[in-house]
């Protein structure tokens, strides 16, 4: 007999509770092929049976995400800064996109299974972006041990998740800091990396650079509707009520240059843009 797979965001929990990271990308990525494949025959995925609406079991913020012992995390300030024109260097750069990319697939599967009684377009957006994480995480990986290096090899420092666990309570906090916040400045640190990279002739990893700054545009869009969704329906100005968020939160204040081509294609309001830019009060 075959047994029914467990609730969508339950699965959800669960691969954000495993601690290898290449069965965690792996899982993440069989997981979303199974259910478009299956959407696409009309024998269930995504549809029906309450998947999104399940209850999910609690469990305790400080036992997640899973992760494994390497890298260790220390402050961001010291994560030494090293020259992309040395190996060691690079590897050392390539190491930290990765590190992001691993927390990118913890975030997205957080919030898939935190936070309930959203449309089911909102669990479907996240798990999307979560395999979209799985695959730069894991395109990141193989090329930088290309390079002789691993994942884990390098210390990094853990200020993605800790905006997480700031914004737990909050689902308009963390889609506007996380997503539109964190990780959109993403958009803006690429192209000057892709130049390094370049320069150091490691045109490889520039090509996988391209696809994630391709995808992440569409994470931060993600991010983008959904604040603006949780805004209207709970009738807050997100112009005004984003500078808020970042002072209670503690968020990093962002600061030029900015890809705006980017970040408008992300789909930031031209108020936004004025106020990233410090022309709006």
């Amino acid at each position: 007999m075959v047994l029914p797979e467990p609730p969508l965001r339950a699965q959800a929990l669960s691969l954000l509770q495993e601690t290898d990271p290449q069965a965690k990308a792996q899982s993440v990525l069989a997981l979303w092929q199974r259910l478009s494949q299956a959407a696409q025959t009309g024998s269930g995925g995504w549809e029906g049976a309450g998947q999104w609406r399940a209850p999910v079991a609690q469990v305790p913020l400080s036992t997640l995400p899973g992760r494994p012992p390497r890298p260790a995390l220390v402050p961001a300030k010291d994560v030494p800064t090293r020259s992309p024109f040395t190996l060691e260097g690079r590897a050392a750069l390539l190491h930290a996109i990765c590190h992001i990319e691993f927390n990118a697939i913890n975030l997205a599967l957080d919030a898939v299974w935190r936070f309930d009684g959203m449309p089911d377009a909102f669990y479907r957006d996240w798990l999307q972006v979560a395999q979209e994480e799985a695959l730069h995480f894991t395109l990141l990986r193989d090329h930088l041990r290309t390079l002789g290096f691993d994942y884990g090899d390098f210390d990094a420092h853990n200020g993605l998740w800790a905006m997480c666990e700031r914004t737990a309570d909050d689902i308009v906090a963390r889609m506007a800091l996380v997503p539109r916040t964190l990780e959109a400045r993403g958009l803006d640190a690429t192209p000057p990396i892709q130049a390094k990279l370049t320069k150091a002739g490691d045109l490889q990893a520039v090509a996988i650079l391209d696809i994630i700054l391709r995808d992440e545009v569409g994470h931060v869009a993600i991010g983008n509707r959904w604040f603006h969704h949780l805004c209207a329906t709970r009738g807050l100005n997100p112009t005004t009520v984003y500078p808020q968020l970042v002072q209670a939160h503690e968020a990093p204040r962002l600061r030029p240059p900015y890809n705006i081509e980017a970040r408008k294609r992300a789909g930031f309001t031209d108020d936004e843009m004025r106020f990233l830019l410090g022309e709006s009060g």
